[in-house]
């Protein structure tokens, strides 16, 4: 007695986003539905004709069954999220398959490279004796470069692979040529060394080696040594930013004017003498040492974010965090500006100019921080289960 699973794989889960079915889908009469029902849903998907092959071969084999031999088909689904969590979702499918029904031998039935990446887990749990690539014979008609471009902008699969390399190329372009002539053509110039280094690698194979050397500087990288440094950063930009308070505190009037006057505008005259003092100098002292104060809160809230991601819990609101630090930043800045201007004996400009200057920048951090939060909040609401707080995760 022989039992054979005919199989077929949907990584990419579109049998769930397009049509409701959740895998793993066993047996004829299950899978012919969930191939109607996705055909209907999306009658250009290619996982359609995949089922379909994958039911040739279960009715093919069930005809040229002998004695207790048993056929039976089965349709595994992944994850949107093309990648580890796809692979796992599969796994678990196919282990639940496999304890009903014990197969001897497998025959897997699939569309595209895309689906094949599941075949070492397949082949680590049961044999594998054939596989079989079902690809579609279009009409002459549709053939043509412009239909098959379209539809890999459409699929969220081939968007990336298309259009980031073509973004890419021109943002480079684009900033080579509004930066000055020596800058541009250097920055220009690293386009094609770049371009020739990938092809180079591609050609001689050097890609998986690569993306094992990237993925081992990148698992280093996220692991306690950054997080060590960016807690060293934090310790010593703050050690540096009382520093800085205290040489403001013990400078001369002359040096106290010397950094007012790099604080204000060029035409503001200050005079440390005119009003308070005390409270000038606490106000230069702050304003020089606000930007080591910035470095340490960003150290401070990467190197934590560096440990939750490492832990699979890093979520959108951490990021608001660091934008919600660039808005106190540019607040506090302003404000001193326009503390230190008054305390030096001038008058508050309230010339449009004068407060567009000033103002400019706390306005638009305050709305790219909005912008942000926005963002996060649809991004969150996005993710399936409604677990928003995963979706940034590993």
């Amino acid at each position: 007695m022989v039992r054979t699973l005919i199989l077929t794989v949907d990584r990419d889960n579109d049998l769930g986003v397009k049509a409701g079915i959740r895998g793993p889908v066993v047996g004829r009469k299950a899978t012919l539905a969930a191939a109607l029902r996705l055909g209907i849903a999306d009658p250009e998907e290619s996982d359609t004709n995949a089922i379909l092959g994958a039911l040739h071969q279960h009715d093919r084999l069930a005809e040229e069954v002998i004695g207790d031999d048993e056929v039976q088909i089965a349709l595994l689904t992944g994850d949107v999220r093309v990648g580890a969590r796809s692979d796992r979702e599969i796994a678990t499918q196919l282990d639940e398959v496999i304890q009903d029904f014990q197969p001897d031998k497998a025959i897997l039935v699939t569309d595209g490279a895309d689906d094949e990446e599941a075949l070492p887990i397949i082949t680590s749990r049961v044999r594998v004796d054939h596989i079989e690539k079902i690809i579609v014979r279009q009409s002459k008609g549709i053939e043509g470069t412009y239909y098959y471009v379209a539809k890999a902008i459409e699929d969220p699969r081939w968007r990336a692979r298309l259009l980031v390399p073509i973004a890419t190329v021109m943002i480079i372009l684009g900033i080579g040529l509004i930066l000055p002539s020596d800058y541009g053509s250097a920055l220009i110039g690293t386009l094609p060394l770049i371009i020739g280094i990938w092809l180079l690698s591609r050609g001689l194979g050097w890609e998986q080696q690569l993306d094992r050397l990237m993925g081992d500087m990148r698992a280093a990288t996220t692991g306690s040594l950054l997080t060590s440094m960016l807690w060293a950063l934090a310790l010593v930009s703050m050690m540096i930013a009382v520093v800085t308070v205290i040489q403001v505190l013990y400078a001369t009037s002359l040096e106290i004017e010397s950094y007012a006057s790099s604080i204000l505008p060029s035409s503001t005259n200050f005079d440390v003498n005119a009003v308070n003092s005390d409270i000038a100098v606490w106000v230069i002292a702050i304003d020089n040492a606000l930007s080591w104060i910035l470095v340490a809160f960003f150290s401070l809230f990467l190197s934590l974010g560096v440990l939750r991601w490492k832990e699979g819990q890093f979520t959108g609101q951490s990021i608001m965090l660091l934008a919600t630090g660039l808005v106190v930043y540019f607040v506090i800045s302003a404000i001193n500006e326009v503390s230190l201007s008054m305390l030096g004996g001038q008058d508050v400009d309230l010339r449009v100019d004068s407060v567009v200057e000033t103002w400019a920048l706390p306005v638009v951090a305050i709305l790219g921080r909005y912008l942000m939060s926005v963002i996060v909040d649809s991004l969150s609401e996005g993710d399936e289960g409604g677990r928003g707080s995963e979706f940034w995760g590993v």
